[in-house]
């Protein structure tokens, strides 16, 4: 198989969003959409011109072959997605009462992508990869899930590659709130770069000053950690350099979901293109702050030339030229 930039594995569902701010009970029309924050990186990188593969299993049903195809055509490799006839795709929906209140309901218990084990992973697929991009959604949907996230970091730092790792905590998903610290720990000590929200730096660690979080999740010399502050930027540490890089203000936010996931996909381009850690994070808070002025998880992610734009000028997406 022919190495690519980043690979990541996850489960990416078919997303269901009311069409006007009312709530699910009401709504009489729904659009249609795909959404899973692993993939969300994938296409995101894809869009910056990178390349990207993504590992996951669907339902052999027809919201798998859509959810397979939506993300091929985005440009990302999908020769590591399977599908199984055991479960179904997931699915989800949106149900947004305004920009600033947004609920999800999630229909993924004993999916497809809960049924992944390490013998489906493509092991030179993963080992040649320079960057192995996990989060902590993964592992939590099954045991046989998180005997692959181990598995794939294992192959990862094997072969000596990169391994970036988002906590993307679901509270919801884990079986307890002491389980799920286990667990990512475990998994953040193995990370090279560490890509927590603040809450999350704070439950992982005890610590709320963020600074003294970041601090905490670096177990060995080498790693990174960038917390997300939201509005405010992201505070970054590494052995080299350490500040705050400021958020880019959004006057208008359309939708919230999938920042998170664009923030990641700026700061693993900024890795790949060999820029400063400060740059790289500049490029995720970018990224992150154009995302959130487009509904949807990745239909806002921006194409290079259209990243620099808003970069150079300061523009807002309507300003842009799409």
């Amino acid at each position: 198989m022919e190495s690519l930039d980043v690979v990541t594995l996850g489960e990416t569902m078919v997303l269901f969003g009311s069409s006007d701010h009312a709530s699910l009970e009401y709504a009489n029309t729904m659009q249609k959409q795909i959404g899973g924050a692993e993939s969300n990186v994938a296409i995101g990188l894809a869009r910056l011109g990178h390349s990207s593969g993504w590992i996951s299993k669907l339902g052999d049903d027809p919201f798998g072959k859509y959810v397979h195809k939506f993300i091929r055509g985005e440009g990302v490799d999908t020769r590591g997605v399977t599908y199984t006839k055991q479960a179904p795709t997931g699915i989800f929906f949106k149900e947004k009462l305004s920009a600033d209140h947004v609920n999800v309901y999630y229909y993924r218990h004993q999916s497809a992508a809960s049924l992944m084990e390490p013998v489906d992973l493509p092991d030179s697929y993963i080992s040649s990869a320079k960057i192995l991009h996990i989060t902590g959604i993964t592992p939590a949907l099954s045991e046989s899930c998180q005997d692959a996230i181990f598995h794939a970091i294992h192959l990862a730092k094997e072969a000596g590659r990169t391994v970036v790792f988002d906590p993307n905590i679901r509270y919801k998903l884990w079986g307890n709130k002491e389980e799920a610290k286990q667990v990512l720990n475990q998994i953040a000590e193995l990370a090279d770069i560490i890509l927590p929200g603040v809450d999350e730096a704070a439950f992982l660690t005890g610590e709320t000053d963020y600074e003294k979080a970041a601090e905490a999740l670096k177990t060995h010399k080498g790693q990174t950690v960038v917390v997300k502050l939201g509005e405010e930027g992201a505070y970054y540490t590494s052995a080299e350099s350490s500040g705050i890089v400021p958020g880019i203000p959004v006057k208008n936010v359309v939708d919230p979901v999938g920042a998170g996931d664009g923030f990641a996909a700026g700061v693993i381009s900024g890795v790949l293109d060999e820029v400063s850690l400060e740059e790289a994070v500049e490029r995720g808070n970018a990224v992150g702050a154009f995302v959130v002025q487009m509904n949807g998880d990745v239909e806002g992610v921006p194409t290079r030339v259209q990243l620099q734009s808003f970069i150079d000028s300061g523009e807002r997406l309507s300003d842009v030229e799409r």
